[in-house]
Parts: C-alpha cells; sequence; structure tokens
C-alpha cells in the first residue's frame, strides 16, 4: 500500500502566525491560523482535516461491511464533529461524533447498528485515534 503524504508550514509565534496544510496529491492545500483552530477565524485547521478524513473513512469502512454482509448499500453520509477542548491548560481532541445517514435496502435498524458499530471500531483512522473518544450517530434511510 502506499504511504501518503502531506505537509504543513507556519510561520510567526502561536497567535499571530498564519500557516498552510497541503496534500501530496495536490487535491488540497489551504491555510490556518491560530483563529482558525481555536475560535472562529477563516481558514481550516488540522482538526477540520482530521474530521473528513475518518468521515471518508467510516464511510468507505461502512460501506464495505454492508457488502460483505450480502447488503447493497445505495448511499453512506458521514458527517464528523471533532471537539476540541482544553484540558489540564492545554487543547486536546476529546470526541469525534460519526453522524451517519445511510440508505441501505432491505435491512433492519438493529443489524445496520451493528455493523456500523463494527465498522467504527475496524476503521483504519478510527484506530488511529483510539485515545479519543469516537461516538457513533446513525440514521437508516430506506
Amino acid at each position: 500500500m502506499p504511504t501518503r503524504k502531506a505537509n504543513a508550514v507556519w510561520q510567526g509565534d502561536l497567535k499571530n502566525g498564519k500557516g498552510t496544510m497541503k496534500f501530496g496529491s495536490g487535491a488540497y492545500e489551504g491555510s490556518y491560523s491560530f483563529k482558525s483552530r481555536f475560535e472562529e477565524g477563516t481558514g481550516t485547521n488540522p482538526e477540520e482535516l482530521i474530521g473528513a478524513a475518518h468521515a471518508g473513512c467510516f464511510s468507505m469502512a461502512l460501506s464495505g461491511a454492508l457488502a460483505e454482509e450480502g447488503f447493497d448499500p445505495k448511499s453512506v453520509k458521514t458527517d464528523a464533529d471533532v471537539k476540541l477542548e482544553m484540558v489540564d491548560d492545554n487543547p486536546k481532541i476529546t470526541t469525534i461524533t460519526l453522524k451517519v445517514e445511510a440508505s441501505v435496502p432491505d435491512i433492519d435498524e438493529d443489524e445496520f447498528i451493528d455493523i456500523a458499530r463494527g465498522a467504527k471500531e475496524n476503521c483504519p483512522v478510527s484506530k488511529a485515534l483510539s485515545g479519543v473518544d469516537i461516538k457513533l450517530d446513525t440514521t437508516l434511510k430506506n
């Protein structure tokens, strides 16, 4: 499997500096700052990118798990809410809530929830973030 790459450049001090983050594939490049990370400023932040990665990974993992169980998922949409809080005077990602809405014909809700829980546990990004409380909120649409 290939090694994925990304980079970030930060210039200046923490509060007044600015930076850019870029994917190695060239698919994304964006600015970030203290305000975009800890307040409500313009630009992205590491937590937003972690959320996008987690939502993408989980959506793929759930689609794959559903197919392995004999279901034909029509769509899986996942929003990831990443909570950054101060813990012992340091910023920490404390919780990620995956809010999934899926259209899967011929599946009952309990089985869908069980498969979604398994996908959450087996998603490589979930595993990488094992020190974070990862919650799951499911909506099944038929």
